[in-house]
């Protein structure tokens, strides 16, 4: 099944290392190491059949290679969103540059302060979305984005976050009716439609796969994730995400596929 044909990603900077992080995986992140994980996530992605849009590095903002926080996009409609986290808020510029190439000026919405979103608490299960009111997305931010969805033909629901960064880093769809979940998302109402996969406590990092094309990418290094993946009937590719990791970073956040 063949979903996607395009995907933006954008190039780790050096200042990477400053970038922000809970520490709950502790460890500086090698830059030099980075750069080679993301060539391999960009290969992995073109083996899903994408067209891949490679921007150029910006020091000016650490944690700009998580390119999913400043924007949603959509078939019908693309969202600059306004993240939460202060230090972020001025990468949503030259991801909606990127964007403009793709969507016309009619279709691309905005969430304006007071309201704050970042597309890490966004989740697309065919044309309804969950989305997480977290730290990084708020009240306001949740209701304008309900708003445009809803002008778009699409549905919306809130899912409250109590103890994850962003609602896809413990829960993620892989389509076909299947959804990888972990910790707080195992037993949420919210998704009681959908056939869970529940990933065990000391693999819960790895509840971030993506689904591309009938292509699965698995992080390296949880033999259980790639295991409950692979029973599902998916092609997979694994790539290593250990430098994005320490600054809480997975594989969704490092790309805009649409």
């Amino acid at each position: 099944m063949r979903k996607f044909s395009h995907v933006i990603v954008k190039r780790p900077c050096r200042a990477m290392t400053e970038g922000i992080t809970s520490g709950l995986y502790p460890g500086r992140p090698d830059y030099n190491l980075a750069l080679i994980q993301h060539d391999a996530y960009i290969e992995a992605l073109k083996q899903c059949g994408v067209d891949v849009t490679v921007l150029p590095a910006d020091e000016q903002f650490p944690d700009s290679c998580f390119v999913e926080d400043p924007a949603v996009l959509t078939e019908r409609c693309a969202v600059i969103t306004n993240p939460g986290a202060a230090s972020r808020n001025g990468e949503t510029a030259s991801i909606e540059e990127a964007v403009r190439k793709f969507y016309p000026e009619d279709r691309i919405e905005h969430i304006i302060s007071p309201g704050t979103l970042e597309g890490g608490d966004v989740m697309m299960c065919g044309t309804h979305f969950f989305v997480g009111r977290s730290e990084r997305t708020n009240e306001e931010g949740i209701r304008q984005f309900i708003a445009i969805l809803e002008k778009y033909g699409y549905t919306c629901s809130e899912v409250r976050l109590e103890e994850v960064l962003h609602l896809k880093t413990g829960v993620n769809y892989l389509e076909n009716n299947n959804m990888l979940v972990s910790g707080e998302f195992t037993d949420k109402p919210e998704f009681e439609a959908y056939r869970k996969y529940v990933i065990p406590e000391n693999e819960a990092y790895a509840a971030n796969c993506i689904w591309v094309n009938d292509t699965v990418i698995v992080p390296e290094g949880y033999p259980a994730v790639l295991a409950t993946v692979k029973a599902m009937g998916y092609r997979t590719i694994t790539v290593d995400t250990s430098e994005f990791r320490k600054l809480d970073g997975g594989l969704s956040c490092l790309s805009l596929r649409f």
